[in-house]
């Protein structure tokens, strides 16, 4: 008889995060939330921070509560949000509170950027999309602040790297996060020297690199004696989410893309190496560190990030609605009335979402929507009409048809998006696991283990644990009228 493999996930978001015991019994791979604590930005000033010290204290409560379910736990396994990072001094301490990415600080950095490197050499370099929010940009803000921490940092560690040091010790970058950074160059697997040099960066901060799948070690004897976790190794998964979630997509043949949903949507292929060329640079899409040597070939885009926060903005005038609750609403509402660019400026910050639509529509020549429903139904059908632009550049980079999308995560849930995205695409559309991501980093540990001998047989394990649902697409007719609308008013950049 297979002896069970006790597993312990660790998946971070920009919204909460979770400990998932993760049972796997040579066949099948079962996941059981064992502690779930609430995450997001803390304003200092006129700042916006991570409050990465309650985030340890939580992964720790989180180890203790899972040793207790399962004594034998072998490992655990940590991945979180891409781009933000921390810096450490000599001394291995942490220099000031982690920046979120949704910060201010990196408005007109790109521009800066540009004017120091040209467009074309920073993607021809890394094969990375350009977003505001990336660790490049990041960086170059403080050093046009002359940033006191910079000044002083020894080390750079993403997000994950620096809970896996204060686990483990080990000062090192797993490469599916490294990569989120546009400092990792992808044809060498190294960081990209001469970009880092020519924006004014030091290059003697960023750290080694290692592959996904690595046990970086046991737990520090601290951690050992507050978690009771005696004899708990760390491996680095994917240390990035999507990496993760992507390791779980539950395909085996066929011509497929991939759509992680969340607060982010992360539209893609794996390929087995980077895709850059001038027409991914146009589309602006990213050639992200995949797990078992393969490259993300995708494109990030605002996912569900609009809804949450017109969620927030509902709640805090006094009615608290659940996802399901705005999706009823959404369902019951007009069709196609107007469209928003989800991905424009305007929709990155906190705050009141509703009026910015509202905005936002007044501003391209469109009637505003008048109650909550049609709200929801317009950022909806806006999703859904972007990730049909998405897959079409999606299929001219590959250069071949791309028959099914796999919606994986949390986003996946929402079936009246799910019908949507199906009409929009004119194919079908296979959703779940749901937890993608924790069942594609326990995969990563079970590989470390020895569990399983390879990515194709950790997909078979998920293919057996896990349902999916398929959605034919039906009213393409109606979308494709929507979308030549969508089209023209936004050119979808």
């Amino acid at each position: 008889m297979t002896q069970t493999k006790n597993c312990l996930v660790f998946d971070l978001g920009a919204e909460s995060g979770r400990a998932v015991l993760g049972r796997f019994d040579g066949a099948r791979l079962a996941l059981e939330e064992v502690y779930r604590f609430p995450n997001g930005p803390v304003r200092v000033l006129d700042s916006l921070y991570w409050d990465a010290l309650r985030l340890f204290a939580e992964i720790k409560q989180g180890l203790a509560k899972a040793i207790g379910q399962a004594p034998d736990l072998a490992c655990l396994g940590l991945d979180t949000w891409g781009i933000d990072l921390a810096l450490l001094d000599q001394c291995g301490e942490l220099l000031g509170n982690p920046y979120h990415y949704r910060d201010s600080r990196t408005d007109g950095m790109m521009e800066e950027a540009f004017r120091r490197v040209p467009r074309e050499e920073i993607f021809a370099q890394t094969g990375i999309q350009f977003m505001q929010i990336n660790t490049l940009y990041q960086l170059l803000a403080m050093v046009v602040q002359k940033s006191c921490a910079l000044a002083a940092a020894d080390k750079l560690l993403m997000m994950p790297d620096l809970f896996n040091y204060w686990l483990t010790g080990r000062q090192v970058s797993e490469r599916t996060i490294a990569s989120t950074s546009q400092c990792l160059d992808p044809y060498t697997g190294g960081w990209a020297k001469s970009l880092i040099e020519k924006m004014g960066i030091p290059v003697h901060i960023f750290p080694d690199i290692v592959q996904p799948g690595t046990v970086l070690g046991d737990l520090l004897p601290a951690v050992r004696d507050e978690t009771n976790a005696h004899h708990v190794s760390v491996i680095a998964p994917g240390c990035h989410d999507t990496a993760s979630a992507v390791a779980a997509v539950p395909v085996g043949a066929g011509s497929y893309a991939y759509l992680s949903s969340g607060t982010w949507s992360l539209m893609g292929v794996e390929t087995l190496q980077p895709v850059i060329t001038d027409k991914s640079r146009e589309y602006n899409f990213t050639n992200e560190g995949g797990v078992c040597n393969t490259v993300r070939l995708l494109k990030n885009m605002s996912g569900m990030w609009v809804i949450q926060e017109c969620r927030r903005t509902w709640a805090s005038e006094g009615q608290a609605f659940s996802y399901d609750e705005i999706t009823r609403l959404a369902s019951g509402a007009q069709p196609f009335t107007a469209f928003i660019d989800t991905d424009a400026q305007e929709f990155m910050p906190p705050g009141d979402m509703p009026t910015r639509i509202r905005q936002f529509c007044v501003r391209t020549g469109q009637k505003p929507p008048e109650d909550k429903g049609t709200i929801a139904r317009l950022v909806f059908e806006s999703l859904a009409c972007k990730y049909r632009w998405t897959l079409e550049r999606l299929e001219g980079l590959v250069g071949h048809r791309l028959d099914t999308l796999h919606i994986v995560g949390g986003g996946s849930q929402n079936r009246l998006l799910n019908q949507f995205t199906a009409d929009a695409i004119g194919r079908p559309v296979v959703t779940g696991p749901v937890e993608a991501t924790a069942a594609g980093n326990a995969l990563m540990q079970l590989l470390a283990l020895g569990a399983i001998g390879s990515l194709e047989e950790g997909r078979e394990v998920i293919r057996r644990s896990f349902g999916t649902e398929t959605f034919s697409p039906r009213e393409t007719s109606r979308w494709d009228e929507a979308y030549t609308r969508y089209r023209n008013l936004f050119a979808a950049g």
